[in-house]
């Protein structure tokens, strides 16, 4: 029997069917419209500010380039960042280890999201608004998070907080996921360790390591490992330095999430919670820092100039930036040589600054043997220094740079700064200006405009004030900090900042270059008595060479003029008068011994060598007929004779009175020109580069440096020879190693010098003051051969008694068929009798003693 529906149940599921119908439909709908919006909105994002797919593939940060010593341990870095970069293969173990259990336990498993972390991140973020709940990310995603700014949740309200969150994280998500496309999970937890910030300017795992404790990352202990896994979390939060307990404790759940994980055993995990936190090591890094702080100075300028050539580019023709370019500079610096001569120079130094300090006791000098002129330089000298302090740069710019900057701008042509003001504060007509040389004749109508204008006595006025502000400040006495000759470098004192300045101007300084003959290699460089105060290198410095000139001319009159060693010449006055020969002299050329006093003895060439004798090096000249014979013998040994003063002039001119000294070179340039002696007559240009090698290990650049033979082996014997005489007998240096010498000595005793050779090493030595009236006033204790001679000895002393140097001092001067001949004139040597006034003077300098100092000859 069939069943029939009443009209009203058949209505009723009709009308049901009709909504399940449209319900069906509208979720369709809804489902295509959600793919479409979340196709639309991953496109969007995709286009916001997300790192390129070619930055994720070529990844971009700074890295800091590394100086290497020829033991290629790190000397020193150049960064904007200090980041090194460690392939995950060198990154130690416990760093792995402790960075997955914590971090991310399931990274090798995942493609770059973890949806559970999501999960607990919103939970933490969006219920309990918590705006650092994030700590359940990837590894991967921590990664993409430092590739771009992420959005404070703070201010927000829930639904923007949501909303930011979900935008956030599905930014991670499209970032992460490009990231494990193109990379391993090996490479991808190098690069976040490599790029994360760990603070206290520490880029990356390495720099954090020797940051935080002293050491390279592969060396780190565990529980130190897990200090900086630690921080990943939030390195300002537990900074060690700033909230030790914190870091400690969140160290303790690192290992705690190790033993977790089976990492650690319980008894390995309790046995590490109960060790302190030690930070002794903690060292922010400085450039300067470490060994040889001049060299790398100089070196800095040196690679600065070689990457702005445009033959030495990248793959992508782009010049190289040694702030950030990763590279990896291998120097020729031996750190046990450098260490030597840093430490031999301070004992030194000491000893002649202090006989410095003695001898100028109770005396002016600023007045000691000046006029009004002279006077008036010394005090602009010493008021130089005070404008380039930091102290009176602040206080400048604070009560004037304002103003002066306004004027600049409103007057074309004017450029007053700190140092300019001072020399021009009083005057009222430009033309008086140009008169007085403060300014140029093209610059005197700018001047003009602004000197007739209220502008100008509105500044008069502000400057007299600042200037009362000045006298006050820098006359009066503070605690500060100085240099000093002690393991730090420096010690406090009370004193105003005028007399600190002063203090450290009456400073003598050095020159000191180490360089291997045979090779070039620059083994050490001393630019100074202590980087920090004095930033000038003097190994780079012109200065006058006094007598280290004088082997150059013997040996060119030996080889070139066939004189013999053993011919002997008079001890008198010499005159070289204008047009004589093919000297370019105006005047005539009358030149004294040192001590202004001649013999009237007659001395061979290794006794007017070894006595240094004016008198024999003039009659040289005048038996040469030319300086030109010196000046290209020099050229050969590396020295530039081209070369010209900023004022036009030649640096080493065609005048006979370079054969005494009276030319300005660098301690640089005479090391280079002693090679020859050391090498058998053939000069070898120092060159302080091995390698230079890009980020990925390529060699990008190797320093080749000149070679030329420049004396004949025989001559060059000789001349050695004589070297070695001028430090023999009485006159010795008491080291084991063969060695010759010359000391040099100038005008006014203003530089002191010392050349030394060995068979493996010569070592050039300037010592003076940056201002020619920085000085000595006596030949006892301004001569070379008590200003510059005892570093060698200490130095080479040092080599010798250090087992691990590898200092050969057994080795020998090439022995040269042929040369005996020419030296067999023993009985010339020594023995001879000198002048009683030489007798006095060398018998005062023993008596005096200077604190273990030797003296004997030099410049008599």
């Amino acid at each position: 029997m069939a069943i029939r529906l009443k009209k009203s149940e058949t209505s009723d599921s009709s009308k049901k069917f009709s909504f399940l119908s449209l319900l069906i439909k509208l979720l369709w709908v809804l489902s295509f419209a959600g793919i479409i919006f979340i196709f639309l909105f991953f496109l969007y994002l995709s286009k916001d500010d997300l790192p390129s797919l070619e930055s994720l593939e070529n990844p971009k940060y700074d890295l800091a380039s590394i100086v290497y010593a020829s033991d290629e341990t790190p000397i020193g870095k150049y960064y904007i960042e200090n980041r090194e970069n460690v392939p995950y293969d060198s990154i130690s173990p416990f760093i792995t280890s402790a960075l997955f259990a914590t971090e991310d336990v399931r990274f090798s498993k995942h493609t770059g999201i973890d949806f559970k972390a999501l999960g607990r991140v919103a939970f933490k973020s969006i219920l309990l608004g918590q705006d650092s709940g994030g700590g359940g990310s990837t590894i991967t995603q921590q990664l993409a998070k430092l590739l771009f700014d992420r959005p404070n949740l703070g201010d927000k309200g829930k639904i923007g907080r949501a909303y930011a969150l979900f935008k956030v994280k599905l930014k991670e998500w499209i970032t992460a996921v490009r990231i494990e496309k193109s990379y391993t999970k090996e490479e991808i937890l190098a690069m976040y360790l490599n790029k994360f910030e760990f603070i206290n300017g520490a880029h990356g795992i390495q720099a954090a390591s020797q940051t935080y404790f002293g050491k390279n990352q592969e060396h780190l202990k565990l529980e130190e490992a897990a200090v900086l896994v630690g921080m990943l979390k939030n390195p300002s939060l537990y900074n060690p330095i700033r909230f030790p307990e914190k870091a400690q404790d969140r160290r303790d759940v690192v290992l705690s999430q190790m033993y977790k994980y089976d990492r650690l055993s319980k008894e390995e995990r309790d046995s590490l919670i109960s060790i302190e936190l030690d930070m002794t090591a903690f060292e922010r890094e400085d450039p300067n820092d470490g060994l040889a702080p001049y060299f790398r100075a100089e070196l800095t300028k040196w690679l600065k100039d070689l990457f702005a050539s445009k033959d030495l580019l990248k793959p992508d023709g782009t010049k190289y930036n040694i702030y950030t370019d990763g590279l990896k500079i291998y120097t020729t610096i031996n750190p046990i040589y450098q260490a030597h001569a840093e430490a031999a120079m301070r004992e030194h130094m000491k000893v002649v600054q202090d006989r410095y300090w003695s001898r100028w006791r109770g005396m002016d000098p600023y007045i000691f043997k000046a006029d009004k002129r002279q006077t008036a330089l010394r005090k602009a000298a010493l008021m130089r220094r005070v404008y380039d302090s930091d102290r009176f740069e602040s206080l400048f710019n604070k009560e004037l740079g304002e103003t002066i900057a306004k004027i600049n701008n409103k007057y074309k042509g004017i450029n007053i700064s700190r140092y300019k003001l001072p020399l021009i504060i009083d005057y009222t007509d430009a033309g008086k200006l140009v008169s007085d040389n403060k300014i140029g004749k093209s610059d005197e109508s700018n001047y003009a405009k602004l000197l007739k204008n209220k502008d100008w006595t509105s500044l008069q006025e502000e400057y007299k004030a600042f200037d009362e502000k000045f006298e006050e400040e820098f006359n009066t006495e503070i605690p500060m900090k100085v240099f000093a000759y002690n393991e730090k470098g420096e010690e406090e004192k009370v004193m105003s900042p005028l007399d600190s300045v002063e203090y450290h101007l009456r400073h003598l300084q050095t020159g000191i270059l180490a360089v291997e003959p045979g090779t070039g290699y620059i083994r050490a460089w001393v630019g100074g008595t202590g980087f920090k105060y004095f930033k000038y290198d003097h190994v780079t410095t012109r200065r006058q060479v006094g007598s280290t000139v004088k082997p150059f001319v013997y040996s060119a009159a030996i080889a070139f003029q066939n004189i013999s060693p053993c011919q002997t010449f008079d001890d008198i006055q010499y005159t070289i008068a204008p047009g004589e020969s093919n000297f370019d002299l105006i005047d005539v050329w009358t030149p004294n011994n040192a001590n202004e006093s001649f013999t009237g003895n007659k001395y061979n060439l290794y006794q007017g060598l070894l006595y240094s004798k004016n008198s024999i090096t003039v009659r040289l000249i005048k038996e040469m007929g030319t300086v030109e014979i010196i000046r290209n013998l020099l050229s050969n040994a590396g020295i530039d004779i081209t070369r010209k003063h900023p004022n036009g002039e030649l640096v080493v001119p065609n005048l006979p009175s370079i054969s005494l000294g009276a030319l300005d070179l660098t301690v640089k340039e005479m090391a280079g020109a002693y090679t020859t002696f050391a090498n058998n007559g053939v000069y070898t240009e120092p060159i302080f580069i091995a390698r230079i090698e890009d980020k990925n290990g390529k060699v990008i650049h190797r320093q080749i440096g000149t070679k030329r033979e420049t004396l004949n082996p025989v001559y060059n014997a000789v001349m050695v020879d004589m070297l070695k005489n001028n430090v023999a007998g009485k006159y010795g240096l008491g080291i084991k190693a063969e060695v010759g010498g010359k000391t040099g000595t100038t005008n006014d005793y203003t530089d002191g010098w010392f050349m030394g050779i060995t068979p493996d090493l010569v070592v050039g030595t300037w010592v003076g003051g940056d201002e020619n009236w920085v000085r000595f006033f006596t030949l006892d204790a301004g001569q070379g051969f008590v200003m510059a001679r005892p570093f060698f000895i200490k130095f080479i002393k040092k080599l010798e008694a250090d087992p691990n140097s590898g200092y050969n001092s057994e080795k020998k001067f090439n022995k040269v068929s042929g040369a005996y001949q020419y030296m067999d004139c023993t009985r010339f040597k020594q023995g001879e009798p000198e002048d009683e006034q030489q007798e006095i003077l060398k018998k005062k300098i023993l008596k005096n003693e200077f604190e273990e100092e030797e003296f004997g000859e030099e410049e008599w």
